[in-house]
């Protein structure tokens, strides 16, 4: 094994000044990542100097059998943690052959927001909690968890410390550093409320590089808890009963709300939330109104609800907000298996672009 290891961790740069591409793109379920690598002749930092490429969307539901390539459009470039040197990750979005973007290509109408000139001179900034639960392999059960059974109540847990309380954190910690070396703004990590549960922060980051970023984040993550032999759910509730659920809450603040008297841009911001509260949690994530319960730090799914550092609302302002005047505010609402593209454009179209 200590020679796997060797070839795995080999330095192409001493010997080749050829890179491997590892090309990203989000399957046919919206959630499920898919990838695959070829060698270029040298090393690329703009992915538009990177060429286009295929799969058989047949093989991951976007594409029936008899027209199944799907062309792959590299978007954003990051470096590569597993390969290093000066291999890359690529996130890629798809298109059909005749070069329209495929119904489930949601970073394509969300790319058309972020440059809409009104939002673009905002400077929508976007900071994700990204939450998760790791689980034992064979069980499907939450890593640290008695097989069959349930630890102590929660309470411990959060933010703890200690073999009987935090759970994965080997995971977390490699996930922390690998996005910090890919050049992901991951902002900092927790154990979360419910024990084998974590969570992991991105942003500030800027209009359509927050999706981005989230969906190599992911990556990321599912490609080292392959490694640790540990599977990573986004379920937004994954065990029934007094748990708390897993959500993405989605911090957010415009130009407009980062100036003087930003405030009052973020009160109007929130009314117009609460008129399309139905529309916004249609999109906000599959099964989340098995998270969203007005219980374990949430709102209620059918009523809209704002408050000043109120957990269990459905936006929260925060305390040094209210203070000053001016900054961003919480959504609470999204699950933990939300579309980034989807939520953070129809955040920024609601509150900028809407006329009520």
């Amino acid at each position: 094994m200590s020679l796997l290891s060797d070839l795995i961790n080999l330095n192409l740069t001493d010997t080749t000044e050829k890179i491997i591409a590892e090309y990203v793109w989000i399957g046919g379920s919206g959630l499920d990542l898919r990838s695959k690598a070829r060698t270029l002749p040298g090393p690329v930092t703009d992915p538009a100097k990177l060429p286009k490429w295929n799969y058989d969307g047949s093989s991951t539901n976007q594409a029936t059998g008899d027209n199944s390539e799907v062309i792959l459009h590299p978007q954003a470039v990051f470096k590569d943690p597993f390969r290093r040197g000066n291999n890359i990750l690529v996130m890629c979005d798809a298109y059909t052959s005749a070069g329209e973007p495929i119904p489930a290509n949601t970073r394509f109408d969300a790319a058309k927001i972020f440059s809409e000139p009104d939002v673009v001179a905002e400077e929508p900034w976007f900071g994700i909690e990204q939450e998760y639960t790791l689980l034992q392999k064979d069980t499907r059960w939450p890593l640290g968890w008695p097989v069959g059974g349930f630890p102590g109540p929660q309470g411990p847990y959060y933010c703890g410390t200690g073999a009987d309380k935090a759970f994965g954190r080997d995971i977390v910690d490699a996930h922390y550093k690998a996005c910090l070396y890919a050049g992901i703004n991951i902002s900092g990590i927790n154990g979360e409320v419910m024990p084998g549960q974590w969570e992991f922060q991105v942003g500030p980051t800027v209009g359509i590089a927050s999706g981005d970023q989230i969906w190599i984040s992911r990556y990321i993550l599912e490609r080292i808890t392959e490694m640790a032999g540990v599977v990573l759910t986004f379920d937004p509730k994954p065990v029934q009963g007094d748990w708390n659920g897993a959500g993405a809450h989605a911090n957010y603040s415009t130009k407009s709300m980062r100036d003087d008297g930003g405030i009052e841009v973020i009160k109007k911001a929130i009314e117009k939330l609460s008129l399309r509260h139905e529309e916004h949690i249609a999109a906000y994530g599959e099964g989340n109104e098995r998270r969203l319960t007005g219980r374990h730090e949430t709102a209620d799914i059918k009523n809209f609800s704002w408050g000043v550092a109120n957990r269990g609302a459905s936006v929260r302002v925060g305390r040094d907000t209210e203070k000053a005047g001016k900054g961003y505010f919480e959504d609470r609402r999204p699950a933990s298996n939300m579309d980034p593209y989807v939520v953070t454009s129809m955040i920024a179209e609601t509150t900028i672009l809407w006329k009520p």
